[in-house]
C-alpha cells in the first residue's frame, strides 16, 4: 500500500523528495526560505510548515537555521548526491 502512496522505504512521500531535490539542485543545498521552498515545488506555506516540514526535521534531513532551510548531509545521501561542503582533499 505504500508503494501506491509513493511512499519509499525511508518513509519519505514524493512531496517530501521535490523539496528535498529543490533544496539541494535549485539552491545548492540551502539555506533557503520558506517561501521560495513553497514557490519552487508548488505548495502551499503553510502546508510544507505544518505537514512535510516537522518530519523532515526529525528525520535529519532538513535543519532549520536562522538564514533558511538546509539540506543535510542525510538528504544529499538518499538522493544519491554528493554533498559538495563534505568534498575530501586528494591528499588527506
Amino acid at each position: 500500500s505504500l508503494k501506491a502512496l509513493h511512499v519509499d522505504t525511508h518513509g519519505l512521500d514524493e512531496m517530501d523528495n521535490k523539496i528535498l531535490s529543490a533544496i539541494i539542485d535549485k539552491f545548492d543545498g540551502g539555506p533557503v526560505g520558506i517561501s521560495t521552498i513553497a514557490t519552487a515545488v508548488g505548495e502551499q506555506i503553510d502546508t510544507i510548515e505544518e505537514v512535510y516540514e516537522p518530519y523532515l526535521i526529525q528525520e535529519g534531513y532538513i535543519m532549520r537555521t536562522p538564514r533558511g532551510r538546509q539540506a543535510t548531509e542525510k538528504a544529499y545521501k538518499h538522493l544519491g548526491k554528493t554533498d559538495p561542503t563534505k568534498q575530501t582533499d586528494l591528499f588527506d
